[in-house]
This record gives structure tokens, sequence and C-alpha cells, in this order.
């Protein structure tokens, strides 16, 4: 059942308020200048950065050889990335000849969720209606239930144990007659589920431990009493697809494939279990451009900062930079529309005040509040292509003046009867005689 808090808030409070929104809109409309004028800069940096690897980029055809000749160059090389060292994560005794290994801990807990409604009074008052619900989840961190709103909620939640995650990373890992350096190594995806086989020994001590500590909260009634029916959704914790061939089911603690689990059962969770899925960087085939160095890879510098990386599988320089410069213009078109979001909830929070001293009359307000949305909107759209148009003449002068001529036309559109013009100019067109057909 949804818990709901009602808060009301006069219209001098309100008033005051909306002068801080004002504040808000300007540190808004900074940030967002800023931010869009770092995009571009940032997006020719990276370009420029990108078309000085390329070209200086070579292909290394056999990184199973070293080669004197390939010294201090910036090459492009496919080989089996390997290593001999094995890893183990001690706390659970887990050991495995891997490029990296890695646990990752999730606890089931009560997550609130909150939604507000608000709503304009005639006089200037809101009222604004808070509702909270609450739903078990699988969370990376245990939940303070402390806070929660509704009292029948708080304190609910508790953990059987808290491990932290952990990731470990092979140090010498062979790629041909090389080695890769420790960013490089970091790079590689190719994981795998880990095959468990924790000693029954410590098994058992897990389990004495959980069961030690679900004993002290004996006191509290059954989560089956008490505690709503879990989502089958919350019940897939073990994947069909791992084989579970190394099953092991003590009364609290659950192992199979790669999961470790902590609770009564791994198939219906109750608040406080603890799920343990571990996983291995296994040897895969990369594809690296990187700068040689001795018997090792470094980032090569340019002009515009230090380049290296490291793709799965098979690849060519070509294919390589396509796809970084993809993701440079993909970034930048991102935070292009972020900034311009930015400049328009600016410009809207700077005529705050006004709106709000019209709250006294909501029709009023609402309908200012939906002109100075679109005059917002065009606003922001020209301003964020006036900042965009300058940084780019300052980079590339005609792209800039070809951004500034655009947002002169939209000036023209929305400021100064362009539109009617506009609309004029496409009906004399269409009132224009047919040509007669050629004989």
């Amino acid at each position: 059942m949804a818990y709901q808090e009602t808060k009301t808030t006069g219209y001098g409070t309100r008033v005051g308020n909306s002068l801080k929104s004002v504040l808000t809109g300007l540190v808004l409309l900074i940030g967002a200048t800023i931010l869009l004028f770092w995009n571009e800069f940032n997006y020719v940096k990276q370009d420029k950065k990108l078309d000085a690897a390329q070209e200086a980029c070579v292909d290394m055809p056999k990184p199973d050889k070293k080669s004197a000749e390939f010294e201090g160059e910036l090459v492009c090389a496919t080989a089996l990335a390997t290593t001999d060292e094995v890893l183990t994560d001690t706390q659970f005794g887990i050991s495995e000849n891997a490029i990296g290994l890695s646990r990752k801990v999730e606890y089931f807990q009560w997550v609130e969720h909150s939604s507000e409604q608000k709503e304009d009074k005639l006089g200037g008052k809101e009222v604004t209606t808070t509702t909270y619900t609450y739903t078990q989840e699988w969370v990376s961190s245990p939940v303070n239930s402390g806070n929660f709103k509704d009292p029948d909620y708080q304190n609910k939640n508790y953990t059987w144990a808290q491990v932290d995650n952990e990731e470990y990373w092979a140090e010498n890992v062979a790629f041909g007659a090389y080695k890769l350096n420790e960013s490089l190594i970091q790079s590689i995806r190719s994981t795998e589920a880990v095959e468990l086989n924790i000693s029954m020994a410590m098994l058992e001590s897990i389990n004495k431990n959980v069961a030690d500590t679900y004993a002290v909260r004996k006191g509290l009634p059954t989560a089956a009493a008490t505690e709503p029916a879990v989502a089958d959704s919350a019940k897939t914790v073990i994947p069909d697809s791992i084989a579970q061939d190394n099953k092991v089911d003590l009364e609290y603690v659950h192992q199979a494939g790669n999961v470790l689990y902590y609770g009564r059962s791994a198939n219906a969770p109750e608040i406080g279990d603890v799920r343990i899925t571990f996983e291995k960087v296994v040897p895969a085939k990369v594809t690296i451009v990187s700068q040689v160095d001795g018997d090792t890879f470094k980032p090569y510098k340019t002009k515009q900062g230090s380049y290296q990386t490291l793709v799965m599988g098979k690849k060519t320089s070509e294919e390589i930079f396509e796809a970084e410069h993809e993701a440079n213009s993909m970034w930048t078109w991102i935070l292009r529309i972020i900034g311009t979001l930015l400049v328009i909830s600016g410009i809207r929070s700077l005529f705050s005040f006004v709106e709000t001293l019209l709250k006294v009359v909501p029709f009023l307000s609402s309908l200012f509040a939906f002109g100075v949305g679109i005059i917002a909107t065009i606003i922001g759209i020209v301003y964020s292509l006036i900042v965009i148009a300058i940084a780019w003449i300052l980079a590339r002068p005609l792209i800039g003046i070809l951004i500034l001529v655009v947002a002169g036309f939209l000036v023209w559109v929305f400021a100064f009867n362009g539109k009617k013009k506009l609309a004029e100019l496409t009906n004399k067109k269409k009132a224009e005689p047919a040509a007669a057909p050629a004989e």
C-alpha cells in the first residue's frame, strides 16, 4: 500500500523561493554556455588527435616476433592476449589462470520510490502530494531503511553479511612477443563465468556465520507472515545457462555455477540475502593501436594528447579509427543536446519569479508558463547555436560562419516576421500559373 505526504506552501514562501530560482537560472545558463563551448573545442581536439594518430599508425603484421623497425612506432596489431598468472580471491579461496578475476556483490533490500504531484490553489498556495512506494530489489549496496518515510517499512532492511566488490588483474599479459601495459590489459572484455569450487570447510564456516546472524534476528516476525510475495522477476537468481555440477546447498549458503548465495533459498529471496557473482577475463584475440616501447607498449603522444586503444577481435586500423570518430561525434551530439536543454531550463528559471507572482490565479500562471516555455525553447536553441558557432569560428571559421547563418535565419523567422514572409512566398509560388507543356 502506498504512503502519502501532503505539504502546503504559502504564496509568500513561493515568491521567496522563486527569487532563488532566478539565481539558479543564471548559474545554469553560465554552466551550459561553458559546457557547449568546451564540447565543441573538445570535439575538434579529439578529431585532430585521431587524425594525427591515424596518419602515424602503421600495421604490425606479425607481433609474435619482435622487430627493431617498429620501435617507437604507433602500430596496429592483432594477437592472442594470454597470461600464465594465477589470480586468487583469498577471501573465498578461488584461484584461476586468467587475465582478470572479479566478484560482484548484490543485496536483496526494500527500496523506496517517490513521485510528486503539485497542484496550484487560488490565492497562490501550492499543495504537493508525495507518494512513496516500496519494492524488493537486488541492489549493489545495503539500503538504509531507517530514513524511509513509511513507518511500516522503517528499519526493515538488514543483511546476513557485507562483502566488498573486488577486481584482480594479471600484471604480465603476453601479446605475441610483447607485453600489454596495465591500461590495455584492463580494456579486455572476454568475460566468462567462474565455475566455483569453494572448499566445504569454508562453505560451512560461512553457513555458521550467517546462521548466527539469522538467530540474532529470530525475535522479528517471519518474512512469510509480514512481507509481500516476491515478484517472479526477483526469483531468477542463478542463470539456467550456467552449469550447476558444483551445486552445494547448506541451510543458509548455496553454491551453484558462478554464484555464491547467502540466504535460506536461492530461488525465493528474502530481505537480507546476499548474492555474489564471480567472473574471469580469459585469453582472447584482441587488436591494439599503441606505441611500441621495448617489449611493451605505451600511449602515443600527439599535440592534442595521448592515444591508445584496444578492441576485441581482429580489426583493421581503418575500422578502429572510423569507430573512434563515430564515438567522438556521438558524444559531442549528446552533450550538445544536454547543453541546449540546460540553456532552455536556465532561461525558464529566469522568468520563474513572474510566473510565481501570477500563481494567485492559476490559469494566468499556466498560460504565462506555456508562453515562456515556447519562447525559452526558441531563444535557447538560437543562443546555443550562437555559442557553438563562436567556438567553431575560433577552431574552424568556415563551419562557424555556416552555423551563425543558421542561427541568423532562425532569428529572422521567429523575431522579424520571417515566418509570415516565408508563407507569402510559398503562396505566391503556388499561385503562379503552370508552364505550358512543350509541343
